[in-house]
């Protein structure tokens, strides 16, 4: 991997939040972080979107919101209802929580119609659609099923994990990932207990595109300190 600048780093990092108890004002810190950091995207749970998307007017960073979060067990016309209402509010990047027990009981014409209709309302917006597969629920199997199904159903990444569920992003599981998808020309998102420089630089050389972390400015401390 040709080694990334700071810039080109923080270009890739998800600065997140999804805590229940995040205030208004570590949103508000946050976004302020973001735009200091150059940072890809400000990620938050749906409540904070309309804040976060005029905190960020103009700064080129994107609101993203969640989805199904952090169980993906919701009804397939409440997550399409779910993301009407972020993108309605100004997110432009959507992360949605597959239905992992329709996965694991092989209905996969439920997990196609779950993540399309999603894309769908993500794409007439003119925004992005991240697909949480909580990998360590999850199977080999199951996750390049996953994988192929979210191929299918037109989204534009696969993400491993929410940080709330079993684990959370491996080297592994990022190149299982970015094997199953780029010939579709998806990304790959790593997320859940990326927390150092070196987490961030294996997941980007196993294929990752996007990082989502809790800890981008630590990251990128380290990253400065490094050169």
């Amino acid at each position: 991997m040709k080694k990334l600048t700071v810039r080109q780093l923080a270009g890739m990092i998800d600065h997140t939040l999804l805590k229940p108890d995040a205030t208004l004002g570590q949103i508000s810190q946050l976004c302020r972080e973001a735009r200091e950091n150059g940072f890809a995207a400000v990620c938050v749970n749906p409540f904070y979107i309309s804040q976060v998307h005029t905190l960020l007017k103009g700064s080129g960073i994107k609101t993203c919101s969640v989805i199904g979060f952090p169980l993906g067990a919701t009804r397939s016309p409440d997550k399409v209802a779910e993301a009407c209402g972020v993108l309605s509010a100004g997110a432009q990047e959507v992360d949605m929580v597959i239905n992992i027990g329709a996965l694991k009981d092989r209905n996969d014409v439920i997990v196609r119609h779950d993540i399309a209709g999603v894309a769908g309302a993500c794409h007439a917006h003119g925004a992005i659609l991240k697909v949480i597969l909580e990998t360590g629920l999850l199977t080999q199997e199951e996750k390049e099923r996953a994988c192929r199904l979210c191929v299918e159903a037109k989204a534009d990444f696969v993400k491993t994990s929410t940080g709330f569920g079993n684990g959370g992003a491996t080297v592994e599981d990022v190149r299982l990932m970015y094997a199953a998808v780029k010939h579709a020309g998806l990304g790959v998102k790593a997320s859940g207990g990326v927390r150092t420089y070196s987490d961030a630089c294996a997941m980007i050389e196993a294929g990752a595109a996007r990082i989502g972390t809790s800890a981008g400015v630590s990251i990128l401390k380290e990253a400065l300190a490094a050169k």
